[in-house]
C-alpha cells in the first residue's frame, strides 16, 4: 500500500511575496488529491517534527542552532549571514523557517521507518530539499532532507540505496554527502548550464554519481530514453534495498525557473518504472514553482503510485482547488492546467548530445558492472 505523508505546517507558509516560494505547493496536493477522493485515512500519515539531534546526522550542530535562532528571533546578524547563509534572497528570514523544512525532514525520517519496517511506497511531497549543505542553506533549502533519509534508510539496514533525481536544478547537496559512497548510488537528469552550474557529465561525485545535464526544451521523447536507457539500468545494476526519488516538477514546460518542456507524464512514468525496481520506494517533491502545474505534477504521481484511475477531466471540487491558486507573476494559466490532471503529450526529436549523454554513461556503466 501507498503512504502519503502530509502536514499542515505547509499552509500560509511563505518565503517573502515576491519569492518563488510564495505559493501553495504542498497543500494543494494535499486538497486536490482529497477532492479527487485520493487520500483515505489509511494512506494519510500526519508528518512529524524532526528533533535537532536527529538533523545533526548531516548538518553541523552550530548551523541546526542557528536555524532556530532565526526563527526565534525573525532576524540573523552579518555574521550568520554570511556563515550560514541564512536571511539571502535565496534563503530568507520567515516565520517557519526552521518549523516547516525540520517538519519535511520528519516526513522523510518516518517514510524511511515505513519502508524499512514493511516495504511498500511513500510519498512525502514536502521533501527533496537537495540543495541545503552540512552548514549552509542554499537554493530555497535550509535542511537537506534526501540525504537525511537516505541516512537513515542506511541506519535502519538497508545495504544500498539508489538516489534518482529529476528536478531540473542538479542536487549539488547531496552529490557532495554522498561523495565516494559505495552504498548510495546518485543519479540526476537536470538541464545543463543551470543553476548551482554542478553536475557535468564527467563528474561522478567520486564514483557514487551518474550525472545527466541535458538541454533546453528536453521533451518527452527524450526523457524516455534517458530513462529506458541510462536511468533504469544504472538503478537495476546497483541492486538497491530502496529507491528514492526527488521528482521536482520544475522540469515540467510550464515551470518559470528552468527552460525543460517535459509534460507530467515523464514524472509518473518514472515513479512506475522505479517501483518496479527495489521492495522500497520513496518519492519527494522537490523543486516547482508553478502554481498550477506542481500541484497537477505530484497529484498524478501519488495517483500513479496509489493506483488510482486518472480522470479526463477534473470533476468541480478538484477544479475549485486549482481555479483558488494564486501568483505574483503575471500571466494566466490555460484551461487544461484548471480542468486537467494529466499533461497533454510533449514529444519531440531526439537530439545528439542527448544520446551522446547516455551513450557515455552506458559505457562506464557497462565499464563499472
Amino acid at each position: 500500500m501507498a503512504t502519503f505523508i502530509g502536514s499542515e505546517i505547509y499552509r500560509g507558509s511563505r518565503y517573502g511575496r515576491l519569492h518563488p516560494l510564495s505559493i501553495e505547493r504542498v497543500p494543494a496536493v494535499i486538497d486536490l488529491c482529497r477532492a479527487l477522493g485520493w487520500l483515505p485515512e489509511a494512506q494519510w500519515r500526519v508528518s512529524p517534527r524532526a528533533k535537532p539531534a536527529a538533523l545533526t546526522g548531516f548538518h553541523a550542530p552550530r548551523y541546526v542552532a542557528a536555524l532556530q535562532a532565526a526563527e526565534a528571533a525573525g532576524t540573523v546578524s552579518e555574521e550568520v549571514r554570511q556563515r550560514h547563509g541564512l536571511g539571502t534572497l535565496s534563503n530568507p528570514v520567515f516565520p517557519e523557517m526552521y518549523r516547516r523544512p525540520a517538519t519535511a525532514v520528519g516526513g522523510g525520517l518516518l517514510a524511511a521507518e515505513i519502508v524499512a519496517a514493511q516495504g511498500g511506497t511513500v510519498f512525502n511531497p514536502g521533501g527533496g530539499t537537495h540543495h541545503a549543505l552540512a552548514d549552509r542553506a542554499s537554493g530555497f533549502c535550509f535542511l537537506n532532507e534526501p540525504v537525511l533519509t537516505i541516512r537513515h534508510l542506511l541506519s535502519l539496514g538497508m545495504r544500498r540505496v539508489a538516489y534518482v533525481d529529476i528536478d531540473a536544478h542538479h542536487g549539488d547537496g547531496v552529490d557532495i554527502a554522498f561523495d565516494g559512497s559505495e552504498q548510495v548510488r546518485v543519479i540526476s537528469v537536470h538541464e545543463a548550464r543551470r543553476w548551482p552550474f554542478t553536475g557535468a557529465l564527467a563528474d561522478r561525485a567520486g564514483g557514487a554519481a551518474f550525472n545527466m545535464p541535458v538541454p533546453r526544451e528536453f521533451n518527452d521523447t527524450e526523457f524516455a530514453l534517458v530513462l529506458e536507457e541510462m536511468i533504469l539500468p544504472a538503478v537495476a545494476a546497483f541492486r538497491p534495498d530502496a529507491i528514492f526519488l526527488q521528482c521536482g516538477a520544475d522540469a515540467v514546460l510550464e515551470d518559470p525557473l528552468a527552460r525543460l518542456a517535459l509534460s507530467n507524464r515523464s514524472h509518473a512514468r518514472a515513479a512506475a518504472a522505479l517501483r518496479e525496481l527495489a521492495p522500497a520506494l520513496i518519492v519527494s517533491g522537490g523543486g516547482g514553482y508553478n502554481p498550477w502545474s506542481v500541484p497537477r505534477c505530484w497529484s498524478l504521481v501519488w495517483a500513479t503510485l496509489s493506483g488510482r484511475a486518472v480522470p479526463e477531466r477534473l470533476p468541480e471540487a478538484a477544479q475549485a482547488v486549482l481555479r483558488r491558486q494564486v501568483w505574483a507573476r503575471k500571466g494566466r494559466p490555460s484551461e487544461a492546467l484548471l480542468t486537467t490532471l494529466r499533461d497533454a503529450p510533449r514529444e519531440g526529436p531526439v537530439r545528439g548530445d542527448v544520446r551522446e549523454g547516455v551513450r557515455r554513461l552506458r559505457e562506464r556503466l557497462r565499464a563499472e558492472h
